[in-house]
């Protein structure tokens, strides 16, 4: 429906410009809230009464017979209804939406995208520190950070993935330590066990691997253990190495990769962290006092002024993180999407302040406001009625892999994106686990298997899944005859499927990936009720080539919707 769109709407700029000239801005199309009142809305003459000084519902009335006159309303529109203070409500013909099926047909998977513009997006999440199993909180960022990702893809941008952690720092030398007590024989419990010591079984596991002296190989590292339970660089070194292979494992099975991991020591080993710091202090934005030197982030609208440099010479963990950010720009990312817990909430102001003041000396023109946040909340996770709060293997937290292992992957992905990142969330297992309409994602498999299987039986072959299908079924369904699909349950199968790209394009910018889950579930019902209300496979052969092509299309979209947020759309179930 992009051509019938792109038609009524140069139409309405057409008309809009007749009224007042520069106006043609304000022409848009909205989705009404009753479907009832009709197809699309139009709200411009409302905005426009108070500066043209005239009554709104006589300015929709002209616009009203405009749009009826135009070459474009006598093709698509089949009534235009003036309503309230000055609501157009459009109601389009059935052979204007009856082209969205077409447009799916001939762009299957592609149906939804933006062409490429050639602009770059980072966008950096789960950024675990290797020093436990990724937890439920790292399976949210995962989840939101993936499906970004395909969302900014499919608009159009050069999309770079990335892993920023720590591996060194206090978090480590205590994961070190940790290892080391457990290599030695030392248990928590016991009267040595470190106070602040990682309690987990998974640190047994790794003393225990380090004293086979075994190799361990991660995505960015590999390293041999020494077996020496005294050489604590040597196990401070595989335990890292140990976590980051663990890490990866869990990633894999989320089915989540990354094009990098960057480290925090690389932006002091590369001297990134030092030139920040002297490109701060040579901005103004810095003082001494007590000791310490401070950036004087007050002067960037943060609510008090923050330490850099401790009186002990070490950096506070904001600057490197200024320093990564600056790095970002200068390789080249115009825009940069951060996906971190609501804990972090407090570094924003500061970091972004440490990058104005550094983006000014340097002359980097590095916009306000860069980089974005996204933000989310950890978690709760239920089973059996109760709430779950430790793993056995973690020690204290449920991890990623228990969510997997007692669910699956596609149901993981589906409920934590079911949500607002910023809103509380507790997951269900029992109800993941459910094959029944209750489970959002069971709903939505199910509703392309089903499709799948009527395709099925127009299929020479014995394939189910629609790209298969594509083979022999495909080229029939695009020579279609669809003016039979004129029925109520056939056309608003139809305007929710033209939704799609709108749903992908405003889920894009609003970093709002639940978007994507709530109009699969509900295109899924959708499907639903047209199936229940017309049988698709009929004697007639026009008739059933019409219908066999709407369900196709359908299936293709929630397949394609189900892909943007990373789960499988199966052929069977």
């Amino acid at each position: 429906m992009q051509q019938v769109q792109d038609d009524l709407l140069a139409a309405l700029t057409a008309a809009l410009e007749a009224l007042s000239p520069g106006s043609g801005g304000k022409a848009r199309f909205e989705t009404p809230k009753v479907s009832s009142h009709g197809d699309w809305a139009v709200t411009a003459a409302m905005q426009l009464a108070k500066p043209l000084g005239r009554n709104p519902r006589e300015l929709g009335e002209q616009l009203r017979q405009s749009l009826l006159d135009s070459e474009a309303g006598k093709r698509w529109l089949s009534a235009i209804e003036v309503a309230g203070p000055g609501f157009l409500n459009l109601r389009l013909k059935p052979q204007a939406k009856q082209q969205v099926v077409h447009e799916v047909l001939i762009n299957n998977d592609k149906y939804g995208d933006q062409p490429p513009h050639g602009q770059k997006l980072l966008v950096e999440f789960v950024s675990a520190n290797p020093t436990g199993p990724l937890h439920v909180g790292h399976g949210r960022q995962a989840a939101l950070g993936d499906a970004i990702c395909n969302l900014f893809h499919s608009q159009g941008w050069s999309v770079h993935r990335e892993f920023y952690y720590n591996d060194a720092g206090v978090q480590i030398q205590t994961l070190a330590v940790s290892t080391q007590c457990r290599a030695k024989g030392i248990k928590p419990g016991d009267t040595d066990w470190p106070e602040n010591a990682y309690n987990g079984e998974y640190i047994a596991d790794i003393a225990q691997d380090f004293l086979a002296c075994k190799t361990v190989v991660a995505d960015d590292r590999q390293v041999t253990a020494h077996g020496d339970a005294n050489d604590l660089d040597n196990i401070r070194e595989f335990a890292v190495a140990y976590l980051r292979h663990e890490q990866d494992l869990d990633l894999q099975a989320f089915q989540v990769s990354f094009d990098q991991y960057y480290l925090e020591s690389s932006l002091y080993a590369d001297g990134k962290v030092e030139n920040a710091v002297a490109s701060l202090q040579a901005s103004g934005h810095t003082y001494e006092q007590d000791g310490a030197l401070w950036l004087r982030s007050t002067d960037f609208g943060d609510d008090k002024d923050r330490v850099m440099r401790k009186s002990d010479g070490s950096y506070t963990y904001f600057v490197p993180d200024v320093a990564y950010h600056l790095a970002k720009w200068q390789r080249g990312f115009s825009k940069v999407i951060n996906i971190q817990g609501t804990d972090h909430h407090g570094t924003i102001a500061r970091v972004r302040a440490g990058v104005q003041a550094a983006s000014k000396q340097q002359g980097l023109n590095i916009p306000v406001g860069y980089p974005d946040y996204l933000l989310h909340t950890m978690v709760r996770v239920m089973r059996g009625g109760e709430e779950v709060k430790i793993s056995k293997r973690a020690g204290s937290y449920v991890t990623l892999r228990d969510l997997i292992d007692w669910t699956s992957k596609d149901a993981v992905r589906f409920f934590l994106l079911s949500r607002k990142a910023d809103t509380e969330y507790v997951f269900d297992v029992d109800l993941a686990r459910a094959k029944n309409n209750e489970n959002p994602v069971y709903y939505v498999q199910y509703a392309h298997a089903r499709i799948c299987s009527v395709l099925g039986k127009l299929s020479s072959t014995a394939a189910q899944d629609p790209s298969v299908l594509a083979q022999d079924v495909l080229p029939l369904l695009k020579r279609a005859d669809l003016s039979t699909l004129d029925s109520a349950p056939a056309q608003a199968l139809m305007m929710l499927l033209s939704r799609y790209p709108q749903v992908l394009a405003q889920a894009c910018a609003d970093l709002a990936p639940h978007d994507v889950t709530f109009y699969l579930r509900e295109l899924a019902a959708c499907y639903h009720s047209y199936y229940d209300a017309e049988r698709i496979l009929v004697d007639d052969e026009a008739m059933r080539n019409a219908r066999a092509a709407l369900i196709f299309a359908t299936a293709q979209v929630l397949k394609n919707g189900l892909n943007m947020l990373g789960v499988h759309a199966p052929d069977v179930m």
